[in-house]
C-alpha cells in the first residue's frame, strides 16, 4: 500500500512538472515570436510563425522615408597645397614695395544631396503589391561646404619690401583665395558626381530594405 501510494505521488508530480515545463516553453516561444523582429533571430521567428515584415510602400510613405535622410553628406574631399598671396606696387619693384607670403593649406570640401528636397513626383511605383518596382530621381548633388583646417594651415614664408610695412590683410585674403582654389579643385575632380553615386547607393539600399523587387535610382 505504501509503495503504491508513493509511486502514485511520484507519477503525479512528474506529470505536473511536465505540464509546467510545457507551459514555460509556450510562454518563452510566444515572447520570442513577439519580440524577434529583425536580424537572424527575426528571420528564425518568421520561419516559425510565417510572419513577414510589411511596410507602407505608397509614394507619400516612401518619400517621407527618403526625406528622413535629409542632408546626406556622401563625399569628403581633402587637399594639402601651397597658395601664394602677394601685393605689388604699380611703380616700385617688389623688393622695395612688395609683400608676398606662401600659405601651407589643409582643407576639405563636403558634398552630398539634400534629400529633404525630394518631391512626390520624383518617385514612381509600378507593379502589384509585394512585387513593386520603384524609380526615384534624386535632387541635384551639392557642394555643402568648403573649409580650411586652421590648425594645419600656416604661413610658410613671407617677404616684405624695404619701404612698406607688412599688409595686415594679406594672410586673410590669401586664406580666402585658398578656400576658393580648394572648392574649384574639388569640383574639377568630380566631387559632385561622386556624391551622387554614393547617394544613389544609400537610397537603393533603403528601398530594397522596404521590400521593392526592382529599384532604379538616378
Amino acid at each position: 500500500m505504501t509503495t503504491q501510494y508513493i509511486s502514485g505521488r511520484r507519477s503525479s508530480g512528474g506529470f505536473f512538472a511536465f505540464l509546467f515545463a510545457l507551459l514555460l516553453g509556450a510562454v518563452a516561444l510566444a515572447l520570442f515570436l513577439r519580440h524577434s523582429t529583425s536580424g537572424p533571430i527575426g528571420k528564425i521567428a518568421a520561419l516559425i510563425d510565417g510572419r513577414h515584415a510589411t511596410y507602407d510602400t505608397s509614394v507619400p510613405a516612401v518619400v517621407e522615408k527618403i526625406q528622413r535622410l535629409s542632408r546626406l553628406e556622401t563625399v569628403v574631399y581633402s587637399i594639402d597645397t601651397v597658395v601664394e598671396g602677394n601685393k605689388s606696387s604699380p611703380v616700385l619693384p617688389d623688393v622695395l614695395a612688395g609683400d608676398k607670403l606662401l600659405l601651407v593649406v589643409h582643407g576639405q570640401s563636403i558634398a552630398g544631396i539634400d534629400l529633404a528636397n525630394l518631391k512626390p513626383e520624383d518617385v514612381k511605383i509600378d507593379g502589384p503589391a509585394g512585387g513593386e518596382s520603384i524609380h526615384v530621381t534624386l535632387p541635384a548633388s551639392q557642394l555643402f561646404i568648403t573649409t580650411l583646417d586652421n590648425e594645419h594651415t600656416r604661413v610658410y614664408a613671407r617677404s616684405t619690401g624695404l619701404l612698406v610695412p607688412a599688409d595686415q590683410n594679406l594672410e586673410s585674403d590669401t586664406r580666402a583665395k585658398a578656400q576658393q582654389q580648394l572648392q574649384q579643385a574639388a569640383l574639377s575632380d568630380g566631387i559632385l558626381d561622386a556624391a551622387r553615386k554614393n547617394a544613389r547607393a544609400t537610397v537603393t539600399t533603403l528601398l530594397f530594405s522596404l521590400g521593392f523587387q526592382n529599384v532604379d535610382v538616378n
